[in-house]
């Protein structure tokens, strides 16, 4: 199947319908909330919180039984909020730097769960086949009651994104200052934090463990490159964490043998790399442009200095001199004459050349710029 015949197919078929809408949906959350970890400088927190879900999942296995995804997501969530609660306490009743504390976390509980699931797979229960799935995600398993599941936490967040704008906003930009101004820091970051590990749990079946952090970042990452406005951040990143999903759906679906979740990340990942290389105010191009154009403005403003310093010592500027004598001067061209005429700095004639009025004014401007002050 090709991708245009998957997309013909998407709005008929049903079972493509529900994982392209879900992998959408999970996208434009991720993306969302995973501004906020981007910008708070708290982007390994995806991966730990990712990690530390494992256990949750295999507990609740052994606990019911049973491979009721609404179960084990559960499961998730609690040990996610515990690995977090983890994570803050040792953050802030240790002298642990924050990485440190991300890292035991999420290779204390990854190694604990990945020892559950090793002990689930030796029991003669059949229901145990497919737990596996959390650590790469299938998308496949995706049903409506999920996607359901996934719209509705879209929509909660999004509403109490829009009722506690203003605190999360400030709070990203100087928390001190919101603490000043007597709100409960304490409980906006651990109402950020919450959504954060719920988006998160919410990706596992999809996306997987091991990539979950990928998909709560990359659309951030990418959308942070575009904008310095936070609400613009949100919703670009939003959009491209849907559109990662949908096309990365559509791509693993029209070959065989391609996971859904790693070629949903790897889509992110063209994103993120598009928006490093070619966003108009922080892309590396555009960047080496900017400073290529620097660069020459400056050997232009060089070599008007120097011609001011020859003109200077004539009462009159507009007095010709000889090309020759700039030949010694470093990074003089022909090139830097026709561009400082075309500027109306200069005048040529012939060999010659000579400083117009505008040209000499600019140049004084600079010498009186650069002369130091008393």
């Amino acid at each position: 199947m090709t991708i245009q015949e998957y997309f013909e197919l998407v709005f008929t078929d049903y079972t493509l319908r529900t994982i392209t809408l879900g992998t959408a949906v999970l996208g434009a959350i991720c993306g969302m909330l995973g501004s906020f970890a981007v910008l708070r400088k708290q982007s390994l927190l995806g991966d730990a919180i990712s990690h530390a879900a494992l256990p949750g999942i295999a507990i609740a296995f052994l606990l019911t039984g049973t491979k009721d995804s609404n179960l084990l997501l559960i499961g998730a969530l609690v040990s996610g909020l515990v690995g977090t609660y983890w994570i803050r306490g040792m953050i802030s009743k240790t002298h642990l730097k924050t990485d440190t504390a991300l890292g035991l976390i999420l290779s204390i509980f990854f190694g604990f769960g990945m020892l559950l699931l090793t002990f689930i797979q030796k029991q003669p229960n059949a229901n145990q086949a497919g737990l596996d799935k959390y650590l790469f995600g299938q998308a496949a398993t995706l049903v409506e009651s999920d996607v359901r599941l996934m719209v509705i936490v879209t929509a909660i967040s999004l509403f109490i994104l829009l009722l506690f704008w203003k605190e999360f906003k400030i709070l990203l930009f100087d928390a001190e200052f919101t603490q000043t101004l007597g709100f409960n820091t304490k409980f906006i970051d651990i109402l950020i934090t919450f959504f954060i590990v719920l988006a998160i749990v919410l990706g596992l079946q999809t996306v997987g463990v091991v990539l979950m952090s990928a998909m709560l970042l990359a659309p951030a990452a990418a959308a942070r490159q575009w904008t310095n406005s936070l609400a613009m951040m949100i919703l670009l990143a939003a959009i491209f964490g849907a559109f990662s999903g949908v096309v990365g759906t559509a791509i693993s679906a029209s070959q065989d043998n391609l996971s859904t979740g790693p070629v949903i990340v790897l889509v992110a990942a063209v994103f993120v790399f598009f928006s490093f290389v070619f966003s108009p105010g922080r892309g590396l191009l555009f960047r080496e442009i900017r400073f290529r154009q620097n660069r020459r403005d400056l050997e232009l403003k060089k070599t008007l200095q120097f011609m001011y310093s020859i003109a200077k010592n004539h009462k009159d500027i507009s007095h010709p001199h000889t090309v020759r004598i700039l030949n010694d001067f470093r990074g003089f061209t022909r090139g830097t004459l026709r561009k400082l005429e075309k500027k109306n700095w200069i005048e040529i004639h012939g060999q010659n050349w000579s400083l117009t009025t505008k040209g000499y004014e600019t140049a004084e401007n600079l010498y009186n710029q650069q002369k130091p002050h008393d």
